[in-house]
């Protein structure tokens, strides 16, 4: 099968997977946890200026990149952040330390329990190729999630990187990180765009469609693609990526 034969090209040379494979990120450690949280419609605001009060209490523990509230794509009343790890041990310290910690289970978390319906989380790794990139200013940003093909990055992994890199070099769009899913559904990709609004997202996508290099770096990719989805995300104003 295209798995099995994936399976022994993974075996046989590891340097084809290189690309997109979380193995050297593995070794480093670092990983970055997705977490969302679906509100109560008439709670969204309380839960956000609760969360504003209190986030220092949080950060205290470990590193928050960012912070959004989901603006279109997908279920309302949405929620969405990332925490940075440097392994998994500094992740069980950090939940073990949260949970002694009195004043933010009671200013923070008994009062917003209430507030959440549903919480997601997911584990990732930023790509050997992307390091985690900074917006030049204010924004907005969108979340595009691609559900590939069963047999990792040694199938799909060269052509994905080309059509990301061709968005990027051709100045459509700024990207700030791409996530490669190790817990939560496998064989899934995030990539983390910036625009400087929801309308210049839209007119560079609109560009994109119409540049030849795009489009065929895009039409190779596709062959591995089984779904895709997106999110605009409107940072929070406590939110390290603005």
């Amino acid at each position: 099968s295209g798995l099995t034969r994936a399976l022994a090209a993974r075996t046989l040379a590891p340097q084809v997977c290189s690309s997109l494979a979380t193995g050297p990120r593995q070794y480093d450690g670092t990983f970055y946890e997705f977490r969302t949280y679906y509100l109560k419609p008439s709670k969204m605001n309380q839960f956000l200026e609760n969360t504003k009060k209190n986030i220092h209490l949080r950060t205290a523990h470990s590193e928050l990149v960012g912070y959004w509230s989901v603006e279109f794509g997908g279920t309302m009343n949405k929620v969405f952040h990332i925490w940075k790890y440097d392994n998994f041990a500094h992740r069980t310290e950090v939940r073990k330390a949260l949970a002694k910690d009195k004043e933010w289970q009671e200013q923070y978390l008994i009062p917003n329990l209430a507030l959440i319906d549903k919480q997601e989380s997911e584990i990732t790794y930023l790509v050997p190729w992307c390091k985690l990139e900074k917006p030049p200013k204010e924004g907005v940003y969108e979340l595009a999630t691609f559900q590939m093909k069963p047999g990792g990055p040694a199938l799909w992994g060269d052509p994905f990187k080309r059509a990301v890199h061709t968005h990027v070099n051709r100045g459509y769009t700024k990207l700030v990180g791409v996530f490669h899913a190790e817990y939560g559904v496998l064989n899934r990709v995030h990539v983390l765009w910036w625009n400087e609004s929801a309308d210049s997202r839209a007119a560079g996508r609109h560009q994109s469609h119409e540049d030849p290099r795009v489009v065929a770096a895009v039409r190779e990719s596709v062959n591995f693609l089984e779904s895709q989805q997106n999110m605009l995300l409107i940072p929070t104003s406590f939110s390290p990526l603005k």
